[in-house]
């Protein structure tokens, strides 16, 4: 049932609202989330992929707490942690099947595009689930998708290299 709702979220069918509201499912998905940058350091053989994808979700979750409270819709903070957990895991895992089939000695511009897509999927998803979980346009969504992924740049760039 929470598998076929975050699917639909993927699809851009339903948003946050669509989960439970209890605070257990969202711990769950976020150990889950995070516990993805410790499969990608297996999969990928980097090893800060975790230290990465714990600060960056992180982040993502201060923002969004911060909006969300900014708002006076803290209600709204359990879904909007199950969503963006749950579709970023599915959507992490996606992108470590993509990496996981680079190979550095061959141009391979059909992994790239496809790589790409995902990267432009992720974003529309994230702003689909920031445009339910604040009461905002998709467009509204889709920019503090595209700010909160520039922000991770710089905090990452600054404290990784």
């Amino acid at each position: 049932m929470i598998f076929s709702r975050l699917l639909d979220m993927l699809r851009l069918r339903s948003g946050p609202q669509d989960l439970p509201a209890g605070s257990g499912l969202a711990v769950v998905l976020a150990v889950l989330y995070l516990g993805q940058g410790f499969i990608a350091d297996l999969v990928l053989g980097e090893s800060d992929a975790a230290p990465r994808s714990i600060v960056a979700i992180a982040l993502q979750f201060v923002v969004i707490t911060a909006l969300l409270n900014a708002r006076r819709l803290s209600p709204r903070i359990p879904q909007t942690i199950s969503a963006l957990s749950g579709t970023g895991f599915i959507l992490g895992l996606a992108s470590i099947l993509v990496l996981a089939q680079v190979n550095p000695d061959v141009q391979q511009p059909g992994l790239a595009l496809v790589f790409f897509g995902l990267f432009l999927w992720s974003l529309a998803v994230d702003g689909h689930i920031y445009r339910h979980a604040l009461s905002i346009t998709m467009s509204l969504g889709v920019l503090i998708a595209v700010l909160i992924f520039a922000a991770n740049y710089v905090v990452l760039r600054a404290i990784f290299g």
